[in-house]
């Protein structure tokens, strides 16, 4: 009996060696696998010659927050770059979408798709990771040395116009305004800045280029990340009339609609349809709350930040349990009460927010408003905002479009 006892220590201790080899072999692999650049004939110069980064056992906060243009991502994203101890992107998958769109040749098929967000995802990886190199192999023309001019409005973020990244003159705690990081900073040395991604806590990146948090699924099962996701959304009322402002050669049809009062005949209807379907597919997941997103996503309606933009804050760094910074709170007071017209750039952030989340209602006709309240009603339904019956109920600041939901954080 006691050979027998011996026996059965001996294998179990045998069993815990073998397992923890597994596991160290495992969680020492890089993220990146490189698919979505080898389908589309990449290089993968960086695949095979990168550094190889261990498994990140400081159990770093992952986020992203997922939107689509104009819906107020920008203003969401300085929530978390304004943070000291928060890495922040802006936007980082606009360099693989520059890369590979030119090389696609049946537009947007399930295929293009397909390699589209599987180069997105080895991105995403990396960057969580703070792999800057990985960037490179999407970075036109390529970086030298690692250093490099054309990082897709790097202004945007904090630690990137900031010492030891950036050596501006001046102050050594001096802001600086975005134009004026690229323009004072120089190149950036991809070496460095990663280095100061390994010294936050906290990686947050920015996204409009992955149109539904399904396409997410891998990242947010992967055991070597910590990810979770803010799915910012909008009344589509509103997104259309912010690009119909802001891209108005691209949303011309919409404006002559406005202006002559009749629909054109060639009137390109998915530029509303598409953020509607990838809304309401979307949110359709995260309100049926799969056991894969439990404590891992957060629904905000855009509306409810600019109306109390320090309660939603507050709500989401408690979802993703990192307290809220000082410097966070002085941004938010001085960038929802401002003058929307000191901040004349398109994708500013100073704001007088509640109004402006309203402004729609007096850039669109009723007819317009009515055409995109039938092709979006069940998104519309889904987030709680109400239909406008009239031309005087749409123009009546007085009666509220949005009913009061709580959405909250799946956990």
């Amino acid at each position: 009996m006691q050979c027998s006892w011996k026996a059965v220590l001996l294998l179990a201790l045998a069993s815990i060696a073998i397992q923890y080899t597994a596991i160290r072999t495992f969680t020492a692999k890089s993220f990146h696998t490189c698919p979505g650049l080898a389908e589309v004939g990449l290089a993968e110069r960086l695949c095979e010659e990168g550094p190889t980064f261990a498994f990140n056992l400081s159990r770093k906060t992952h986020i992203l927050i997922l939107a689509t243009t104009r819906s107020g991502s920008s203003f969401v994203g300085q929530l978390f770059n304004q943070h000291l101890d928060v890495f922040y992107l802006f936007e980082p998958l606009y360099h693989v979408q520059n890369t590979l769109i030119p090389r696609f040749t049946q537009g947007k098929s399930p295929t293009d798709r397909r390699v589209m967000l599987g180069a997105s995802r080895d991105l995403l990886r990396s960057l969580y990771d703070c792999d800057l190199y990985f960037l490179e192999n999407y970075i036109k023309p390529p970086p030298v040395n690692h250093t490099t001019d054309r990082v897709f409005r790097r202004g945007a973020s904090r630690v990137l116009c900031s010492r030891p990244v950036c050596e501006p003159p001046g102050p050594a705690d001096a802001a600086l305004e975005e134009g004026d990081c690229v323009r004072k900073c120089g190149l950036l040395n991809l070496t460095v800045a990663a280095e100061a991604c390994r010294e936050r806590s906290h990686v947050a990146i920015k996204t409009v280029r992955v149109p539904e948090v399904n396409d997410l699924r891998a990242l947010v099962e992967d055991p070597r990340l910590n990810l979770k996701v803010i799915q910012l959304v909008r009344d589509p009322r509103g997104i259309l009339a912010s690009r119909s402002e802001t891209f108005r050669d691209t949303y011309r049809l919409w404006r002559l609609w406005y202006g002559t009062g009749r629909k054109p005949y060639n009137l390109d209807v998915t530029q509303l349809t598409t953020v509607c379907e990838d809304f309401s597919n979307s949110v359709s997941t995260g309100l049926m709350r799969p056991p894969w997103l439990k404590g891992k996503y957060m629904l905000v309606r855009y509306e409810d930040l600019a109306r109390n933009p320090m309660k939603k804050t507050e709500e989401m760094y408690g979802f993703l349990g990192i307290p809220l910074g000082s410097h966070v709170v002085r941004w938010i007071q001085n960038n929802t009460r401002g003058d929307p017209a000191l901040g004349k750039h398109k994708y500013g952030t100073v704001r007088n927010s509640a109004a402006t989340a309203e402004k729609w209602r007096f850039r669109l006709s009723y007819d317009i408003v009515a055409f995109a309240q039938n092709a979006c009603q069940r998104v519309l339904a889904q987030l709680g905002y109400k239909m406008a019956s009239s031309e005087e109920e749409l123009k009546n600041p007085a009666v509220s479009l949005v009913e009061e939901r709580d959405f909250r954080p799946f956990s």
